[in-house]
């Protein structure tokens, strides 16, 4: 049975003004929904009164964000007040989360509903979580993961990392994330094959061999800096040329590729765009440290995506799930001030789909679309970045969260 979405407003098109300024223009629209898509788009007409119908009053459709980079699995949400305990660098920080593992993994359903009842609120329909997978607690993680995401499966779908968060060449790990590739998770992690597992080359052939038995995709937490991490992507990229591996990659953080040369970066963004390689960026300014060059590399054709990380956990005790802020974040930070240039910054959180091309043309929505969007009461996407409204209505292929 169809439904109707009445008077929601999109963006058509823009309007320049003498001064140089541009301005969005948006009309009213009723959208007719049926099996999850859109079945027809016509201008409002206030005569029209079908049956079935949902009137928006004029809120502002955009695409349902993304969320690419999280860890249902850590956070203390839905638990009593806590904050994080002062370390000396990411080891001591491992060594203190392994501590208390094991009686967190109990709770893990409870935590991970409450932070994916977070990130629905505002406004995501697709989750890239990373799950823990090490000798502490084996798949209890991911057990409790799956159970959480199963109750929401109506309004989110996921990415569900198997992730060595306490070093892939130790212990069993290997062979423990193979056993979560059987039993539900759906890619590959890596973490600082440098940093971490201290041998490179050994710590990257063990990925590629895991990925290609299970024919999955890899996502690699990278935070060794400098050439130490630059030279670990490169030698990554000799990998997934040797082995046809194209397409099948991301990285998440790569704070690197901040920390080399103009010339570095680009000589890197053209690899990974040759090869089809994503960079999941968590936008984190408040580090204090080098970011990818996320304005270069989206020149270059490197898609880039935005997450919020793990909040409300051991750590950090900061964080919302607001990927919405993330983009506003990124676009202040980096002063994007003009109206082409803040919308645009909304494709960061809605992989890549926005509702006008750089050029100012409607491209968003269309007839045949899978009827996913956020509703919020700004005049424009550009607005909502700059400004992003606290109210925000998500419905997942015609279906309203809350």
């Amino acid at each position: 049975m169809s439904q109707w979405l009445l008077n929601v407003r999109l963006e058509t098109g823009e309007q320049l003004h003498e001064d140089g300024s541009i301005q969005t223009t948006t009309n009213l629209f009723h959208i007719e929904i049926n099996a999850g898509q859109i079945a027809q788009i016509t201008v409002a007409d206030t005569a029209f009164q079908p049956e079935n119908a949902k009137d928006m009053q004029g809120q502002l459709a955009l695409p349902a964000f993304k969320e690419m980079h999280n860890h249902l699995d850590k956070t203390y949400l839905s638990l009593p007040w806590k904050a994080c305990r002062t370390v000396s660098g990411l080891e001591e920080r491992l060594h203190y989360e392994s501590l208390e593992l094991s009686a967190l993994a109990d709770n893990c359903e409870q935590r991970a509903s409450a932070m994916i009842e977070k990130i629905l609120g505002f406004g995501s329909n697709h989750i890239r979580t990373h799950v823990n997978i090490d000798p502490y607690i084996g798949l209890k993680n991911l057990e409790g993961v799956l159970a959480a995401l199963d109750k929401y499966k109506d309004y989110v779908t996921a990415d569900i990392i198997a992730f060595p968060q306490h070093g892939l060449l130790r212990d069993d790990v290997p062979n423990l994330l193979r056993e979560a590739l059987r039993h539900g998770a759906t890619m590959l992690g890596g973490l600082d094959p440098g940093g971490i597992d201290r041998n490179i080359e050994k710590s990257l052939q063990t990925t590629m061999d895991i990925a290609q038995e299970f024919s999955v995709g890899v996502d690699f937490h990278l935070h060794d800096n400098g050439h130490l991490g630059y030279y670990t992507i490169d030698k990554w990229l000799d990998m997934v040329e040797e082995k046809g591996f194209n397409g099948k990659t991301d990285f998440s953080h790569s704070f690197s590729l901040g920390d080399v040369t103009v010339p570095e970066q680009i000589a890197m963004a053209k690899r990974l765009k040759e090869h089809n390689v994503a960079i999941m960026s968590t936008v984190p300014f408040n580090l204090g440290r080098n970011i990818p060059p996320i304005d270069l590399l989206t020149e270059h054709g490197v898609n880039v995506h935005f997450g919020c990380d793990g909040f409300y956990d051991s750590w950090s005790p900061y964080g919302s799930g607001d990927i919405l802020q993330k983009a506003c974040t990124f676009a202040d930070v980096t002063r994007k001030i003009t109206e082409r240039e803040l919308r645009q910054s909304l494709g960061y959180i809605t992989n890549g789909i926005t509702p006008l091309d750089g050029e100012g043309q409607m491209q968003w929505p269309r007839a045949g679309d899978e009827a996913s969007f956020v509703f919020v009461p700004s005049s424009c996407s550009a607005e909502a970045v700059a400004r992003p409204p606290k109210k925000r209505t998500l419905m997942n292929k015609g279906k309203f969260f809350n």
